[in-house]
């Protein structure tokens, strides 16, 4: 196969360069191992490019479904919160609820209780004012005879 040809040339290119002293570095042309390198891509067989692509595919499928996930969790954790909310809420206008309920109860009880001792007051000055009247007419009569 051409690769393995190309592979074999690219490894003879680096065993042939230049041993740097007192090194294990070498020096290449390197103009022609990029030409190999170059060859080397040419020469892939279609399905490795196609294996490329399929994984580059599934590298973005896999990322919009993440991206998806992630939506489909962000949405339910509004929801959840706006439920806890909107629990909050309701548990609060019923707490409000009570409160102005027990609030008209009190003002209630308080007016009757006003009422009833403003009633007293009226039907006591009336029989202060009744004896009194009876007495003086009483005593009127008493005059007569």
């Amino acid at each position: 196969m051409e690769i393995f040809n190309l592979l074999d040339t690219l490894e003879d290119s680096i065993k042939d360069g230049k041993k740097i002293p007192f090194s294990d570095k070498c020096i290449i042309n390197e103009s022609d191992v990029i030409d190999i390198i170059h060859e080397i891509r040419e020469n892939l067989p279609d399905e490795l490019k196609q294996a490329k692509w399929v994984k580059e595919e599934r590298e973005r499928i896999l990322n919009e479904a993440q991206k998806e996930a992630d939506g489909v969790v962000k949405d339910a954790e509004k929801k959840i919160i706006s439920m806890i909310d909107e629990h909050e809420i309701t548990k609060k206008a019923y707490e409000q609820k009570n409160q102005i309920v027990s609030q008209a109860n009190e003002s209630s009880r308080e007016i009757t209780q006003g009422a009833r001792e403003y009633a007293d007051n009226i039907l006591a000055n009336l029989s202060d004012t009744l004896e009194k009247t009876l007495k003086e007419i009483e005593e009127n009569r008493k005059e007569l005879k």
